[in-house]
């Protein structure tokens, strides 16, 4: 059973568990949401066109064996200052003191390609030896960008070699994330 256990405004209000978790992060509109509920193959977490919906830490347990974290999305220019810098805060700390997080994903659009934003959680992940992983989302939508940044994995010494291409709503490459984080 895949349940919702809660949207947390604080780090220190999370519920302790002892199952692996897995974090989805990335800038608002990338498709978080989205790519969880294909990943789960249920529609739990809430998904809207208007970027910076989601607000709070949304936790999912998937069958009593693991957490999925769905993070507030970052880099929308809609949100005050004092918004965005909490929610950093409130990231880093989320990042660097959950003990049963297993793999931090970051989500970029493909269609736009990584933004400073992104290179800036990159970098943060590495220096503080985060393991993540690069899922490029919206696969099936044609990109708008020609000049976009690669991403080098040898620069990135906490970066999963491996990148993702995904598309939440033709089903592709969802297995790879379901293997991944072991779901069936």
């Amino acid at each position: 059973m895949i349940k919702f256990v809660g949207g947390f405004e604080r780090v220190c209000d999370l519920p302790e568990t002892q199952f692996p978790e897995y974090a989805f992060a990335g800038r608002s509109n990338v498709g978080k949401s989205s790519l969880i509920n294909a990943v789960l193959g249920v529609g739990v977490a809430r998904t809207s066109n208007t970027p910076g919906r989601t607000q709070t830490l949304n936790v999912f347990n998937v069958h009593d064996r693991m957490v999925i974290v769905d993070l507030p999305g970052y880099g929308y220019a809609r949100v005050s200052r004092a918004d965005a810098e909490m929610w950093l805060m409130r990231f880093q700390e989320y990042i660097t003191s959950r003990r049963q997080l297993k793999r931090l994903f970051i989500l970029i659009d493909s269609r736009i390609g990584p933004r400073e934003s992104d290179l800036n959680l990159m970098n943060f992940c590495d220096v503080n030896g985060i393991s993540y992983q690069i899922i490029y989302t919206k696969k099936d939508k044609r990109i708008r960008e020609t000049d976009q940044v690669e991403i080098d994995p040898n620069v990135h010494p906490a970066m999963v070699d491996d990148i993702l291409e995904t598309s939440a709503q033709k089903k592709h490459g969802i297995e790879n994330i379901r293997s991944i984080i072991g779901i069936k």
